[in-house]
């Protein structure tokens, strides 16, 4: 097989929505650290909405991306809190896809601490094939051709081999 041609995941993004300031999105950012052993970043609100008690600028979430070995080790961590099990409208026509994870204390290894509480994440994994780069790249920025994209087809094909996971139709 021509090595351009394989599929590799890219990155996966791990983001806890909290929806509120203070010490709640302060044990969830020590919490995600603890879980990926990578320092998360807070997010943002975009807008005001008055109903949740949220303003525009207010932090209420956090996130971190992880690349590499760590991003498949809590991958196959992540894929084990849901059973091996995804459904095919998870994955977008591009190969990439997301799931959640209702409660932290699923993923193994993990125990329920009363003092943290209770907390979900939503995990998001990009896939792509070698020459990706001439997408982000800063200097002569191209296109990658329409031949070279993942189809939502071949990403299945791929989780299902390299993490042994049931997609579900």
């Amino acid at each position: 097989m021509n090595p351009m041609r394989k599929l590799k995941i890219s990155k996966v993004t791990v983001n806890m929505g909290i929806g509120e300031a203070g010490e709640r999105l302060a044990k969830g950012t020590q919490l995600l650290e603890e879980l990926t052993q990578q320092k998360p970043v807070n997010t943002i609100a975009k807008r005001t909405i008055q109903p949740f008690g949220i303003r525009k600028g207010l932090a209420i979430g956090c996130k971190v991306t992880l690349r590499g070995e760590k991003a498949i080790k809590f991958l196959r961590d992540a894929f084990a809190a849901v059973d091996n099990r995804i459904k095919a409208s998870n994955f977008d026509e591009h190969g990439n896809f997301a799931f959640g994870i209702r409660e932290h204390i699923d993923l193994p290894g993990v125990k329920y601490d009363p003092m943290v509480g209770i907390y979900g994440m939503d995990v998001c994994v990009a896939i792509e094939r070698p020459g990706y780069r001439v997408k982000h790249r800063k200097l002569r920025k191209s296109k990658v051709g329409k031949r070279h994209l993942v189809t939502k087809e071949e990403a299945i094909n791929f989780i299902k081999e390299t993490f042994n996971v049931e997609v579900e139709a």
